[in-house]
């Protein structure tokens, strides 16, 4: 019994830390942020109309020599149509993206992602994920030039690259640029896209004067804004990249905000990008070649975050060429095409994109299973429930194990009893009693932890899927649920919608968070009520504290938690019925409605 209350207590210590951390620290967090995020988008959309996608030398390397180009102005009171009118342009039409190549800085700074939007509603805006650097959520990716003063102009953010007209380019049909610098370097950039998200410059520069000339490359892909983001540990949300043997990068917006340049070594293997919760923005700069990497947040005119590369300088004889190859991502993080990408390109670690965290040897599995579930029963919520009933399977041995030892301790509780009145208050013979007697009758006392704890990594994984992965954005279940990845938006408080008001985000108790609240309540009740006070009042109240903390999470987790108790209840009943230990649920339920007797 003392391992038990001890047990209880850990958990209800740490239902309240995390209670306790989401009112105390996360929210107030998250609101601090979104009123930065307003404020900063106030401030750019007032600055006063420039020169729209100029750029002027700006991001300098820690030695102060001119890296990659920097600062862009913003455009006032300009529409997001008008501004992609301002330049020219060649039409991007995919299976997956819309939108624009800028051709000044053949700068892909106009993206829209054709099968996701904005909300669970077909007919809502599609999802825009790059805009034009001179509106106020201007977010781009470039790949540019650096030339050696003696070589001329290397093409920039600012060069209009030439074009045949009226190009568009597809899976089918990749466009050609071009580019003469007027001192003998000629630069030819082919750009092809696949169907999914992945664009593909590559680059040739042709050297027809009399002296070597020396160019590197750069990329760069900016932020002109900071998004409202989760504030959760469960998910990064912010720069990112695999740098060589430095391996995974993940830099918080704030992180960049306390130290503006982050440098890495030199490498020869890796990506770099900005990632948000489903969709990012990346580079994979040639590999195999040199190339320095920063992560980056600049102030000089303009506030921006960038993630960017520069490539060691290549020398180009008199009638020499060099070609160079860098890739683009702009799309959604859909666990197949990442994984796949990774693969046909041989891009080093390009999957630890999607935020899989330390314990992927349970998250990976854990979702291809419900995906390979879904493709075959078509619904994520009857994936996640199948899911669960194997879970159950695979841990049948223990979690049945267990119930049996729990069944047994039933049985012997009358001895227990005995050996309390025996010892009275002499609890080291009491402890020592209660030892033998397990060992006579061959019980585990902590056996009963076994069926939560083996919950926990499961729970987490579920999580982390349902979470992080696009998949599971928008997959509907059944009736009210159009988003397992979001609450229940049911609320008790208003009848489930029958009465017209709104609750707050606080009370929004819903149909699934209660189903799964009475689930648990009826598990705990399958057991006796402990005689310890303190531990009694855990046992009443930790349903109620779990509906409460678990209504904010996605419904998909709250339905499996509900099924998973569910089906704990009836392999308790099975096993502890075979046992001959008395099934104390109607005994608990019959109790709570008994008035007590008034103490004279």
């Amino acid at each position: 019994m003392e391992t038990n209350r001890n047990y209880f207590v850990a958990i209800l210590l740490s239902v309240l830390v995390l209670v306790a951390w989401q009112f105390l620290f996360v929210s107030p967090k998250i609101e601090r942020e979104r009123a930065a995020a307003e404020a900063v988008q106030a401030e750019q959309a007032a600055q006063s109309p420039a020169t729209v996608d100029g750029a002027a030398p700006g991001g300098t390397t820690p030695s102060g020599e001119t890296a990659v180009p920097g600062a862009i102005s913003a455009a006032s009171g300009q529409t997001r149509e008008q501004v992609l009118a301002q330049t020219p342009r060649i039409a991007i039409d995919t299976p997956s993206l819309s939108g624009s190549i800028n051709l000044a800085g053949a700068r892909i700074d106009d993206i829209l992602l054709k099968e996701y939007h904005e909300t669970v509603d077909p007919t809502s805006p599609k999802i825009t994920l790059l805009s034009p650097a001179s509106l106020a959520n201007g977010y781009f990716a470039e790949v540019g030039f650096i030339a050696d003063a003696t070589s001329g102009p290397a093409p920039g953010p600012d060069t209009v690259w030439n074009s045949d007209a009226n190009q568009v380019l597809t899976p089918s049909t990749p466009v050609t640029l071009t580019y003469d610098n007027g001192a003998g370097l000629t630069f030819t950039r082919v750009i092809s896209v696949d169907e999914n998200y992945m664009f593909s410059f590559e680059d040739t520069v042709a050297n027809s004067g009399s002296a070597a000339a020396a160019v590197a490359g750069y990329g760069r892909v900016t932020r002109f804004f900071k998004p409202q983001t989760k504030g959760v540990y469960v998910l990064h949300e912010g720069l990112i990249g695999v740098i060589g043997d430095e391996g995974l990068q993940e830099v918080d917006y704030s992180d960049v905000e306390e130290t503006p340049v982050i440098s890495h070594a030199k490498a020869t293997a890796g990506w770099m990008g900005i990632t948000d919760k489903y969709w990012a923005s990346a580079l994979v700069p040639p590999q195999g070649a040199g190339f320095e990497t920063r992560f980056a947040h600049f102030t000089d005119g303009r506030a921006r975050y960038q993630a960017d590369f520069k490539t060691d300088a290549q020398s180009i004889a008199p009638g020499g060429s060099v070609t160079s190859k860098t890739l683009v991502f702009a799309g959604a993080k859909e666990v197949p095409v990442i994984s796949g990408y990774k693969d046909q390109y041989n891009i080093l670690n390009f999957d630890l994109m999607i935020d899989w965290g330390w314990f992927y040897f349970l998250t990976k599995p854990m979702f291809w299973l419900i995906d390979y579930l879904y493709k075959l029963f078509g619904n994520f919520g009857i994936s996640i429930l199948v899911t669960t009933v194997i879970v159950k399977l695979i841990f049948f041995p223990l979690a049945n194990k267990s119930y049996v030892s729990m069944a047994n301790m039933k049985k012997v509780q009358p001895k227990l009893e005995e050996l309390k009145q025996k010892h009275g208050d002499d609890k080291m013979a009491l402890q020592q009693g209660m030892m033998e007697l397990y060992k006579k009758e061959k019980i585990n006392p902590v056996a009963g932890c076994w069926p939560v704890l083996l919950q926990i990594p499961v729970f987490f994984s579920l999580y982390k899927v349902l979470y992080i992965t696009i998949e599971m954005r928008h997959a509907p279940f059944f009736g009210w649920i159009k988003d397992l990845s979001a609450p229940d938006p049911t609320s008790l408080f208003n009848l489930f919608g029958l009465l017209p008001y709104d609750v707050p985000s606080f009370l929004m108790i819903g149909v699934w968070p209660l189903i799964m609240g009475i689930t648990m309540f009826i598990q705990m009740r399958m057991n006796p009520t402990p005689p310890d006070p303190t531990q009694a009042m855990i046992f009443t109240w930790m349903p109620v504290i779990f509906t409460f903390m678990l209504a904010t999470f996605p419904a998909g987790l709250v339905i499996y938690w509900a099924w998973n108790n569910t089906l704990s209840v009836i392999q308790q009943g099975v096993i502890m019925k075979r046992q001959g230990a008395k099934i104390e649920l109607w005994d608990n339920l019959k109790g709570l409605f008994k008035r007590k007797p008034k103490k004279t």
